[in-house]
């Protein structure tokens, strides 16, 4: 199994101001946020890896006003935001002196109601770079990014760095939803760009050929994205021993898919999702059932500091 727990993931981290430069919705609910950091916090975000978190305090974000509040959300709207808010990085990028991160999020609470509400100029208490993000082993030369809804982002981030760094790798994306409704990115590329395999502009940008799945047929594939993998990996046969999976997404798609990895004997990490009230290891809220090796024995690992990166052989489902 692959180790992620090291303490160079941690040396970095801390607590910064970072200042928004940009909010804007890309869907019914989804949105765009992008950061600015200056000073220590661009140099700390700059070493930000794909998988790694920053927990955002949102407790003076103000609420929109009444007529932008969905009606779903009205009552819960007025809470308090006591706690920060966990999120991954689609992408970061260095100006000069400055770190910029942009991040995706979807409206489904009172704090991610509260950001809609956040303008350019705005300030945000940031802690991170946290967690520990995907690795790439040696000798691989195909990564199949496996993303469930709102599990996109650090695959995105992934995608960037791969084709970037790693030139020698074949990287494909494969993104799932219910419905079309609910995939979290601007749009579809035409059937011109479908049909030579590039489905979303998030990742044709980066030269990654993608495929769609939802569970209702409304796009692409239809089925669950998990299904779409699987047909893949039967009609393409990759060399399992070149060959990496990485997903992040509800927790049944990555059961099913640590399945498929484990029956293909194919490297698979995932990037578990767990409420996370410190995001640093101290309230223990955030356990993760793991494997010890090939003992019949199990513990407990934190997706805040252990994660939320792990070898999906080592995860208990």
């Amino acid at each position: 199994m692959t180790d992620f727990r090291t303490s160079s993931s941690f040396e970095h981290r801390g607590s910064f101001s970072g200042i928004v430069t940009s909010n804007r919705q890309i869907g019914e609910r989804f949105y765009k946020l992008k950061l600015e950091f200056s000073g220590h916090g661009a140099e700390a975000f700059k070493k930000f890896k794909p998988g790694q978190f920053a927990q955002l305090d949102l407790s003076t974000a103000a609420l929109p006003s009444p007529n932008n509040i969905p009606e779903d959300l009205a009552d819960a709207s007025t809470r308090q935001i006591l706690l920060r808010r966990p999120f991954s990085f689609t992408e970061t990028s260095v100006h000069k002196d400055k770190t910029i991160a942009e991040l995706l999020y979807c409206v489904v609470g009172p704090a991610t109601l509260r950001m809609t509400s956040l303008a350019a100029s705005d300030s945000l208490s940031v802690i991170g770079p946290l967690g520990n993000g995907f690795l790439v082993p040696h000798g691989k030369k195909t990564a199949l990014l496996i993303a469930g809804g709102m599990g996109a982002p650090p695959l995105q981030h992934l995608a960037k760095v791969l084709t970037a760094e790693h030139t020698h790798i074949e990287v494909l994306a494969f993104a799932g939803a219910k419905t079309a409704k609910e995939l979290p990115f601007e749009n579809i590329l035409d059937q011109i760009s479908q049909h030579l395999g590039f489905s979303l502009p998030e990742f044709a940008k980066f030269g990654v050929k993608s495929q769609l799945a939802t569970d209702d047929g409304s796009a692409g594939f239809a089925g669950l994205v998990t299904d779409c993998v699987s047909q893949w990996l039967e009609e393409h046969k990759p060399a399992r021993e070149s060959t990496v999976i990485y997903g992040c997404g509800p927790e049944a798609m990555l059961a099913r898919l640590a399945e498929i990895a484990n029956k293909k004997y194919i490297d698979c990490q995932i990037s578990m999702e767990r409420h996370m009230a410190c995001g640093t290891g101290l309230c223990q809220s955030c356990a993760v059932e793991c494997r010890i090796g090939d003992l019949n024995e199990t513990i407990y690992r934190l997706c805040c500091e252990d994660g939320p990166v792990f070898d999906s052989r080592e995860i208990v489902f």
